[in-house]
């Protein structure tokens, strides 16, 4: 009976022990389904609690289908983040359709109308035709799922690196717009309601989808796990949006849900719990899509594009009706009872009647945490031509130009995006005051050589690319993807990467309010770089918007933060010399919050004279300014003779470190007096560095030495053709 569970042994006797007897096959099933670490978080849990959740505009924290967070007086966003990793390794297109499908149904769940989507994605090096083929098809899934039904995909980052070339990473976000007064939750709190089931049939796609999301891979899934990949039906997701609204205005719904992992399994257990009672559903009542499907098939599918309504009875006929107007499947498939039970009847017999607590409290596993041995050797750079090097980063997979991806996607349906994919952050138009900044970051690599400081990094690179744009940052989000967390060293790095995520974000007091952990992204020893990657809401009025183009001939070139000597991890040490090793920059808290801050005020009291704004990332100062320049056609003349620096450090490395919280500001030139007052006022590290300039060539010097001095043509011509002469 228990040779397909994953059940442990301990796992099993305590089942027994509340059950107080032997469970049956399909209870077992079920219970598998919520123990597994995808729906349980049984090894996460005790660490994800040092999160900050939250805040003075959050609304809803960490714990449904979607965080919830103030924007205007009348309007919230809800927002979530998912992984689809897995499935789109064994099914790219299919996998990272159902991906998107999956989190847009987690903000119609709110009572929000999906406006925005982003993906964070990490593949191998497009050099492997496997790789390039499931990237290939990874991005015209979310294209295609998310222009069929009419959500924007604004913004993203990617990454390319070796230790993804079995295990791809497929983070998506989604976020929606709903009032106040319409929020709804994911619960069944009033006994007697009943549950309407309405949307797709339910077929035998995706079962065991959560427990197979739950083990590492092998080179054997693409084949022996392909049924758990579930089907994408975006034109029946459309429908589905439409009549959930339409539910959702017409009937006092007292709680909804999406079936996504574990199916109805995790559905109607998870609702009724949240509502502080039970469930009994009829087995025979659930509208099927395939013949002879057994109970257990039945309660474990994955089908998508079904929801869950509790509901009175009164309102079932007005529900129904409407689900038949938009032509959907809609049964009513059980009630809500006042025990605490999950009771299944399949005609007269009663085939599953347990606790919730079986199904919605696994008990939780403490896991061991061992760091690994740490190479101490000193690591050593080479020089390099300075000018050779910007050209050859700015042609390199990770920074290249993603306009190839983002092309493909419908990023202007609804008319709402403000400020367009390839800036800092995503801009979305709430009304006539106010927009909202959204984003996705994380530096893999610098993860991998020291976590606590890179997932820190992670965390202050996407909160300073909404401050960019002249956001106040609000909310945070998360999609947290390591290996096998059995494995000492692996959740030693989650550990670590939580305690400095919690860190920057106390600090900025900018609270996690949704996220996600997908643990076993390894195949046969091939562990992927972990990638906690993080996502960043801020709030901003309308006449506040900084974009990172350079504007007008003569405008002074502000750089504002330290740079130390940091160019281990770096772009420049990987990309230019094959060199993944030592430390990644260093979070010095403290001083990255002063000078995060401080172009926050710039932007807030000075808007009128601030002309365009950057955060330094990958790359550094030289790509950074070199970007500003593409995305604008203009030059720029710099001298780095007197920037701020800590310490004694070549050219090579003023160009190319990647210390963390500096930016690039440019101001009118008859506003310098007042701006370099104002700098100088909260003693923050600052260098009035050049000036913008309309000669169309990048030109920056030390001194009397001239280190780079090359046109924006030459530099675009790098930049822009990378992915697409792979992917002709």
């Amino acid at each position: 009976m228990y040779e397909f569970m994953v059940l442990t042994d301990d796992e099993l006797k305590y089942i027994k022990e509340v059950l107080g007897r032997e469970p049956n096959e399909l209870e077992l099933g079920m219970m598998d389904v919520m123990f597994s670490e995808h729906c349980s978080y049984k090894s996460s849990r005790p660490i994800l609690k040092n999160f900050p959740t939250d805040g003075p505009d959050v609304i809803l924290g960490p714990g449904d289908d979607a965080g919830i967070v103030s924007l205007t007086d009348e309007y919230a966003l809800a927002i979530g983040m998912e992984s689809h990793n897995h499935p789109s390794a064994v099914e790219p297109y299919g996998g990272a359709g159902t991906g998107i499908g999956g989190i847009v149904r987690d903000i119609i769940s709110m009572g929000a109308r999906p406006v925005v989507l982003l993906d964070a994605l990490r593949f191998g090096h497009m050099s492997d035709q496997r790789s390039k083929y499931i990237f290939d098809y990874v991005v015209k899934g979310i294209s295609d799922y998310g222009n069929r039904i009419g959500v924007p995909t604004v913004g993203g980052e990617i990454e390319f690196d070796d230790n993804f070339q079995y295990n791809p990473l497929v983070n998506v976000v989604c976020a929606g717009l709903v009032k106040k007064d319409e929020i709804v939750y994911g619960s069944a709190p009033v006994v007697g309601d009943v549950y309407l089931l309405m949307g797709g049939t339910t077929g035998r796609d995706g079962i065991h989808g959560v427990t197979f999301a739950s083990e590492e891979l092998t080179s054997k899934s693409e084949i022996e796990d392909r049924p758990a990949v579930q089907v994408a039906d975006p034109f029946t997701k459309k429908r589905v949006m439409e009549a959930t609204y339409e539910i959702l205005e017409e009937i006092d719904v007292h709680g909804v849900k999406d079936l996504g992992g574990g199916g109805l399994t995790c559905c109607l257990s998870e609702m009724a719990d949240k509502g502080g009672n039970g469930s009994r559903i009829d087995l025979n009542k659930i509208p099927l899509r395939e013949e002879n499907m057994t109970a257990y098939e039945i309660m474990l599918s994955e089908s998508q594009e079904r929801m869950v309504f509790a509901i009175s009875k009164e309102d079932v006929a007005k529900a129904e009706e409407i689900c038949a107007k938009h032509d959907l499947s809609r049964a009513v498939i059980g009630t809500i009872i006042d025990e605490r039970e999950f009771v299944i009847v399949d005609g007269d017999e009663e085939i599953c009647h347990a606790p919730n607590v079986l199904f919605t409290d696994a008990p939780i596993i403490e896991r061991e945490a061992v760091a690994p041995q740490k190479d101490e050797t000193p690591v050593e750079i080479p020089e390099y031509d300075i000018k050779d090097a910007l050209v050859e980063l700015l042609s390199s997979e990770n920074l290249t130009s993603k306009k190839w991806v983002y092309s493909q996607y419908d990023h202007e349906v609804q008319l709402r995006t403000v400020v367009k994919p390839g800036d800092d952050s995503a801009v979305v138009k709430v009304d006539n005051d106010t927009s909202f900044t959204i984003n996705t970051d994380c530096n893999s690599t610098h993860v991998y050589l020291d976590p606590y400081m890179g997932a820190a990094g992670s965390v202050l690179e996407s909160i300073n690319n909404a401050i960019s744009m002249g956001a106040r940052p609000i909310a945070l989000v998360d999609c947290l993807n390591y290996g096998n967390p059995e494995k000492p060293e692996v959740f030693w790095q989650f550990k670590q990467s939580i305690a400095g995520m919690s860190d920057v974000a106390n600090k900025f007091v900018t609270p996690f309010i949704s996220g996600n952990v997908s643990f076993y992204n390894e195949t046969e020893g091939v562990t992927v770089n972990p990638s906690p990657i993080v996502g960043t809401v801020g709030v901003i009025e309308n006449t506040n918007i900084k974009t990172m183009p350079f504007k007008e001939d003569g405008d002074l070139v502000l750089l504002l933060g330290n740079t130390y000597d940091e160019l281990e991890g770096s772009q420049y040490a990987r990309e230019i010399h094959d060199i993944v090793a030592g430390n990644p920059p260093q979070i010095r808290l403290d001083e990255n919050y002063n000078v995060s801050m401080a172009v926050k005020s710039l932007i807030d009291n000075y808007t009128d004279d601030i002309t365009a704004v950057h955060d330094l990332s990958k790359g550094g100062l030289s790509v950074a300014l070199a970007l500003m320049s593409i995305k604008s056609g203009m030059g720029v003349n710099v001298d780095i003779k007197d920037m701020p620096i800590e310490g004694e450090m070549s050219d090579i490395a003023k160009l190319y470190s990647e210390s963390v919280s500096r930016f690039i500001v440019t101001i009118k030139a008859d506003a310098k007096d007042t701006i370099t007052k104002a700098l100088d006022d909260v003693d923050v590290a600052y260098a009035v560095i050049g000036e913008v300039k309309d000669d169309a060539t990048v030109n920056i010097s030390c001194g009397d030495d001239e280190l780079i001095n090359i046109k924006v043509d030459e530099l675009t011509t790098a930049n822009t053709t990378t992915i697409e002469k792979q992917m002709i």
